[in-house]
């Protein structure tokens, strides 16, 4: 029998797609690869320098991370409405301009308070782009391997940040005031690499550039084929939600599942925080103290590898998708606490642990999507991802506390573990509600 001649039922459908929506995905890895690797993945490598230079305290200095999280806090919500609102290129231009703009003015400051400011500056701008941009486009753009691309995307946060410390370490290193140079490159890098695709490229809606979402004429032919054949008739993948559809925020801010969420999404975040403190946990044993940096690494290895094998898992079943995130960080937990001398069940930990640091950028938006549709996705998601923003603005002052107590970092991974537990049942609830609730589509 030929290709031709086969029925619905048993020729796989394949999503077809123009290369625009390959430019999308692509938009997606500049924001997360160039912008948020550069301001977020990279931040550390300034603290000691800039520090040293000003020959003030680290903490002196890193005040201006904290107001920069705060500031993102302030206005996830006001980045949530304008997007929803206006056209999302000259949201995300505006977002790219201020932080890059913030990173490059950044190399020029001669007092604590400068830095200050260009931290709120950053701070304003970021929110739109670590949160929103990718999930926004990808749900607008895609109906059918949303979860891949946007692990895809997110997982250039690692990979970025990878290639990046290495460039800002040896320009740092090539002056006594090198980090200037630093932070300068990094501006530079931010506009010139992702300004053409906030203006050229981005796009709203697929409609926009008189195109369909990838999938969409798949899922309206498996439609039509379920209401012609039989219940066995099933397709290959799991039935993709229709764009535009879902909750407002009102509607979703009145339910239940919104403020589960919201707890998970600050739990799972304030549990990701812990990574910053994986090297130090490795100094701390004489026989590791030699692969701290290599502990760390293997954490980004396994953020990047898990964001995008989450990507794939949730396109199938979300809620293997959030078993797997969370069930990577507890055996990661498990091996870097019971087993702390042994090295390659420390860095196989610490590589574990990676799943659950992709759930926030990941899992998070996917659960939103999935929960409350895509009528109101952006003013729904940057009102939970608020509660995860908060929760990273304090979460390393109090697990730097708990760390210094006695038997510190056994309290910090038996915290972990809890949180990872309270987390995943908080995760899953929304779906079991969601299940009951089909006319939230309606």
């Amino acid at each position: 029998m030929s290709a031709s001649d086969q029925s619905p039922c048993t020729r796989p459908v394949r999503p077809k797609g123009s290369p625009y929506h390959y430019l999308i995905v692509i938009s997606g890895i500049m924001f997360t690869g160039i912008t948020v690797s550069l301001i977020c993945s990279c931040a550390g490598i300034f603290f000691t320098p800039v520090s040293r230079y000003f020959h003030v305290p680290k903490a002196a200095f890193t005040g201006y991370f904290s107001l920069f999280s705060i500031t993102m806090v302030v206005f996830l919500p006001i980045a949530g409405r304008l997007m929803s609102r206006f056209d999302i290129r000259i949201v995300l231009t505006i977002s790219t301009l201020l932080a890059g703009i913030g990173c490059l003015c950044m190399s020029f400051c001669n007092r604590m308070w400068q830095f200050y400011i260009c931290g709120v500056i950053m701070g304003m701008g970021m929110p739109s782009i670590i949160y929103l941009a990718v999930p926004t486009l990808i749900n607008a753009w895609f109906t059918k391997r949303v979860g891949f691309c946007i692990g895809l995307c997110m997982a250039f946060t690692g990979i970025g940040g990878a290639i990046f410390n290495q460039l800002g370490n040896s320009i740092i290193s090539s002056a006594p005031d090198g980090w200037r140079r630093g932070y300068l490159v990094f501006g530079l890098i931010i506009l010139v690499a992702t300004l053409p695709f906030t203006i050229f490229v981005v796009r709203t809606s697929p409609a926009d550039m008189g195109l369909k979402p990838y999938g969409a004429e798949e899922v309206e032919e498996e439609a039509g084929a379920e209401n012609k054949d039989s219940a066995e008739c099933k397709t290959q993948e799991p039935e993709a939600q229709p764009p535009g559809r879902g909750m407002t925020a009102a509607q979703a801010m009145r339910s239940p599942a919104f403020w589960s969420m919201a707890v998970f999404c600050g739990l799972i975040t304030m549990n990701q925080t812990i990574y910053q403190f994986l090297p130090s946990y490795a100094t701390s044993i004489p026989s590791m103290a030699t692969y701290a940096g290599l502990i760390a690494s293997s954490c980004m290895v396994g953020q990047a590898v898990g964001k995008i094998l989450l990507g794939i898992i949730n396109d199938r079943n979300i809620v293997w998708g959030l078993g797997i995130g969370i069930g990577g960080g507890l055996l990661g937990v498990f091996l870097m606490w019971s087993f702390p001398s042994m090295t390659i069940l420390l860095l196989l930990g610490a590589f574990g642990f990676g799943f659950v640091y992709a759930c926030p950028t990941v899992q998070t938006p996917l659960l939103v999507r999935s929960i409350f549709g895509t009528r109101n996705y952006t003013d729904i998601c940057s009102r939970i991802q608020m509660a995860g923003s908060f929760a990273s603005a304090f979460a390393a002052l109090l697990w730097g506390m708990i760390v210094d107590l006695p038997h510190g970092y056994t309290i910090l991974f038996g915290l972990s573990a809890m949180i990872m537990i309270v987390a995943l049942a908080l995760g899953a609830w929304p779906l079991a509600w969601a299940n009951k609730h089909p006319t939230r589509f309606e």
